[in-house]
């Protein structure tokens, strides 16, 4: 079995048996139950929610955690080559996987009492329950340490006011894991159930970016919670943060996925499109193009498997992660540019995919940590200083 796509320098010689057969499924499932769908929900702006309880079924929620987690016990790299996949299909299926095992089921294992993990996470990883995590604010993004968002404590609940924005499933989730400061300036994790009230969430729309994908504000006002829907594990910024390395690890090999996508259908037009006496493919300036995606794409593909080997070993930094999160979002932006071109005017429309990855490249470069700010956390692993305004 080979791993499907370009494989330039042999990687299937890396990846076992069950990575590469991982890989198949989920290549299967993108081909066959959700590209015919994209177009549609793109135009729209909607996602496929029908779809939730077959990735649950197939092991796609939250897959490298153990079983009693709600996952399906796989290697890393395989976690990463199944969100590979869910990024050729569109950034809203990836995101939709993502936020639910990488920003809701992990939390819940890691941090969560016994209690919140059999309420909790049966139900997300079967696809049957969907969750969102609340941490951005309008006006904190890349600082969510200065979050407005309160949680008082009032006998032995918590009272909940705030509101946060960019929301992935926010108005489709059952629970939403929601980041707030106690009175001494401590951040927690709360999950907030869907009806509580004062909890209410509203769709953003006008989105050019993402359109296959739930964006939400969501707006708590004297939302009254139990310390019982505390998150008791972790407090500070360790618990988001931590949260966010898992989900900026699978966008590194998403990343991939959309800038191979865009790479093969160019390659594939390429070869079939006639200009003059022959397919635009046998010019030099179009295999100039080829020539630099490959060279890309190969050492992308080389990173994200060494960084699910480290993953998998206990050994992965947080700042390794932030090397793919922003090289392999500039790399696919490229990519996907490069492959619009090519395809010259039929570039622009829905039957062929470049133009639609690269608009959702633009959100996935920006969310989950800015360029800039990836750039700053190299920068300080690099040099041992600080540059983040204090």
């Amino acid at each position: 079995m080979k791993l499907i796509g370009p494989d330039f320098y042999n990687i299937s010689d890396l990846l076992t048996e069950e990575e590469l057969f991982i890989q198949k499924t989920a290549n299967e499932f993108v081909t066959k139950e959700f590209k015919p769908l994209i177009n549609e929900h793109f135009e729209k702006g909607t996602f496929p929610l029908e779809i939730a309880t077959k990735l649950g079924e197939l092991g796609f929620m939250g897959s490298a955690l153990p079983e009693e987690s709600g996952g399906a016990g796989v290697s890393n790299v395989a976690y990463g080559l199944i969100l590979h996949e869910l990024e050729r299909g569109d950034s809203g299926l990836r995101s939709f996987a993502s936020v639910q095992g990488s920003l809701v089921m992990y939390p819940i294992h890691a941090y969560g009492s016994n209690e919140q993990k059999k309420k909790w996470l049966p139900g997300l990883g079967a696809g049957e329950l969907i969750g969102c995590f609340g941490l951005t604010e309008s006006n904190f993004g890349s600082n969510p340490g200065g979050m407005a968002t309160s949680a008082k404590k009032d006998g032995d609940d918590w009272i909940i006011n705030g509101s946060k924005m960019w929301i992935t499933n926010g108005s489709l989730a059952d629970v939403a894991l929601v980041w707030a400061k106690d009175e001494s300036g401590v951040i927690r994790g709360f999950f907030l159930e869907k009806g509580m009230e004062g909890f209410t969430s509203n769709d953003i729309h006008g989105k050019l970016s993402l359109r296959a994908s739930v964006t939400s504000e969501l707006s708590m006002v004297n939302v009254k919670v139990p310390d019982s829907s505390r998150l008791p594990g972790v407090e500070g910024l360790k618990g988001p943060l931590s949260c966010l390395t898992q989900a900026r690890y699978g966008i590194a090999w998403g990343m991939v996925g959309a800038a191979i996508d865009c790479y093969q259908t160019a390659l594939d037009y390429s070869l079939e499109r006639k200009q003059f006496s022959k397919p635009i493919a046998g010019y030099q300036l179009t295999q100039a193009k080829f020539a630099e995606m490959i060279t890309q794409i190969t050492m992308a593909q080389l990173t994200v498997y060494q960084l699910g080997r480290l993953k998998d070993s206990g050994k992965m930094r947080f700042d390794q992660v932030s090397l793919a999160k922003r090289n392999h979002c500039q790399m696919a932006r490229d990519v996907a540019r490069t492959c619009r071109e090519i395809l010259g005017g039929n570039g622009i429309m829905e039957d062929y995919s470049p133009m639609r990855h690269m608009t959702n490249i633009e959100t996935v470069f920006t969310y989950e940590g800015t360029h800039e700010m990836h750039s700053l956390i190299l920068g300080q692993s690099v040099t041992g200083l600080a540059a983040y305004d204090s």
